[in-house]
């Protein structure tokens, strides 16, 4: 079976829960994922290969460390929020379904620095204009149509030069994988809805990849928001991509705002709203000390990797030494004796630049 043709592709009519692909349609969304938590993650795992949550990492490497308030859009049921947290940075986390938003609140720790949750239609967040210092969208932009109002939207929320990261499932690119590429989100993942208890959210899942095309779709609704792109990658020969982007200019702010009206009132942003929207034990937000407690058995384990590549080290030299100094008494063959030789010296080499590493990364100071 080919690939749709472009018109097929984009035009509603033709699609089950036509619904779902109109602009603006956040019930129809809001609707389709209240149906899903169940085996949501489960099957998330299914169709991404297991490979679901490196992509997401690489997502949360490209949060600056020093941006203090984040929100990760169309956030689902949580899975992106743990990544964004650190001592210090307010983390939003906002979707249009109030179920999701429910499972995500069940399984985050809500002590110290917890994100906190909000039901908001992405074209009309309770912002304010440029209170945030990124954005982050995991498989959720493919939902928002028209792009590029919800782009605009982002850009006016952003601070200039705020950053934008967003993961997304594509379309097959043309090349040797398009054709396997292309069998997996035609049949494989409404297949696997099957065991969903909405299959027709997999269906319309499949349909949506191939909406949002293969990516220079997307880098062209990116450039027209005003947003200039910092870095590209494709995951899985490109079944899923991960864009950067930087806010170039209040531009979208602007244009945002004048349809959106008023809305400082209601603004989620603000640091007095949110410090201590979960409090301690104390009646205060306490920084996580899980954090802290990462950090020291990393460097245990650090010392404890240092030791093992040092004492391998040590013995491979001490073994040299013996093998030298036994000289020809070794009962072995001239090709043997050589071979010998080279691992010795390939091992001793190895693992010294190996323990040079790590006693380089122990002498740098632990990331805050």
């Amino acid at each position: 079976m080919s690939d749709p043709a472009p018109n097929e592709r984009l035009e509603p009519s033709r699609l089950p829960h036509a619904g779902r692909f109109r602009p603006r349609a956040a019930r129809e969304m809001a609707d389709m994922f209240d149906s899903l938590p169940d085996r949501y993650d489960l099957l998330n795992r299914m169709m991404t290969l297991g490979q679901d949550q490196a992509w997401r990492a690489a997502m949360w490497r490209a949060v600056p460390c020093d941006a203090r308030i984040v929100l990760d859009l169309c956030s689902g049921n949580g899975v992106s929020l743990p990544g964004l947290r650190r001592p210090g940075r307010i983390v939003l986390g906002m979707d249009v379904s109030l179920r999701m938003l429910e499972d995500a609140l069940a399984r985050i720790d809500r002590g110290g620095w917890a994100p906190r949750l909000a039901a908001a239609d992405a074209f009309r967040l309770p912002l304010k204009d440029a209170s945030l210092d990124a954005v982050t969208v995991a498989f959720g932009v493919r939902n928002l149509r028209p792009r590029g109002g919800a782009l605009a939207e982002i850009a006016r929320v952003l601070k200039p030069g705020g950053t934008l990261a967003v993961l997304e499932a594509t379309a097959p690119a043309p090349g040797w994988f398009a054709t396997l590429h292309a069998f997996h989100v035609r049949h494989v993942i409404p297949f696997a809805g099957r065991l969903s208890s909405d299959p027709s959210a997999y269906q319309y899942l499949s349909r949506s990849i191939f909406e949002f095309g293969a990516g220079p779709e997307f880098e062209r609704d990116l450039e027209e928001a005003r947003f200039e792109i910092t870095g590209r990658r494709a995951f899985l020969l490109g079944a899923s991509r991960l864009w950067v982007a930087r806010a170039s200019s209040p531009v979208g702010q602007i244009l945002s705002a004048a349809r959106i009206g008023v809305r400082e009132e209601r603004s989620l942003a603000s640091e007095a709203a949110l410090r201590n929207a979960m409090p301690g034990p104390g009646g205060t937000s306490e920084m996580p000390q899980r954090q802290y407690r990462r950090e020291s058995e990393g460097r245990g384990w650090a010392w404890a990797r240092l030791a093992t590549s040092a004492a391998v080290l040590a013995a491979l030299i001490y073994g040299l030494g013996v093998f030298l100094g036994a000289g020809g008494d070794l009962p072995l063959p001239l090709w043997q004796r050589r071979g010998l030789l080279a691992l010795f010296l390939g091992g001793i080499v190895g693992f010294g630049v190996r323990t040079g590493i790590l006693l380089a990364g122990l002498r740098r100071p632990p990331v805050r």
